[in-house]
Order: structure tokens, then sequence, then C-alpha cells
């Protein structure tokens, strides 16, 4: 190359002369309403599935795709609802510790796994926030 033609290639036009094509007609999908989604990467991954059918799908997938804490976990073993307060989470234990102790039902220990369970739970819950 001459002295030129490098001083022409190192401008900042240099190529935007030359003759580029046109992008496909189809293109990409547009991207679905923000709206619709309980999780915005859920319309991002909805832009290359196609789209969301229904609006309570969504919300549904992701109910169903929540990870289970501990404390969930410890509420259902105590089978208690989500708000429950101490006072009632305390309640909740002493009745089911007096139902699955053996001391309590003549030596019974066909519930003792139902008891671990219930105390694991309670310690969980008694820790937790």
């Amino acid at each position: 190359m001459t002295i030129e033609e490098i001083s022409a290639a190192q401008t900042p036009y240099g190529g935007w002369e030359r003759e580029t094509h046109a992008f496909a007609g189809k293109g990409a999908d547009p991207v679905p309403r923000w709206a619709n989604f309980a999780d915005p990467l859920d319309a991002i991954g909805a832009g290359i599935r196609g789209g969301v059918k229904d609006r309570a799908s969504v919300y549904d997938r992701a109910r169903r795709s929540a990870v289970e804490t501990p404390r969930d976990r410890a509420l259902k073993t105590l089978d208690l609802p989500a708000d429950a307060d101490r006072p009632t989470i305390r309640r909740r234990y002493a009745a089911l510790l007096r139902k699955f102790h053996p001391d309590q039902n003549g030596g019974d220990r066909r519930h003792e796994k139902a008891l671990q369970a219930v105390v694991a739970a309670y310690t969980e819950l008694k820790t937790a926030r």
C-alpha cells in the first residue's frame, strides 16, 4: 500500500464506503411485555421460546420453582401457616410433643420418628429470625 492508501484506510470513516447487505426480513421476535412476567429474566427466555401463552401460567411456574427453605419445611412439619408467630409455634410444638412422646402415650415408641421431626422443626424455627 502506498502512504496515501494507508492514510485513507486509517481515517475514522475507513470501510464505510463499501456497500453492505441488508439484514434478513424476519429478524428476532419482539420481546413480550414486562408486565406479563413475575421475574424479568423470564421475559428474556420467553422471547427465545416464542412468548408466554397466559399470564397465570407464569405466576404458577414461579411459585412452583421457588426453593423451599428450611423454615418452610419446619412450618410444614408442624402444620402451621407461613405467618405463624412464636407463641403459636410454641403451642403447636407442645401439643405435638405431648402427642408423640413415649412418656405421654404409655411407652408407645411407634411415633419416635415423628417426634424427632417435630423436635428438629422446632429447633429450626427457634433459631430462625
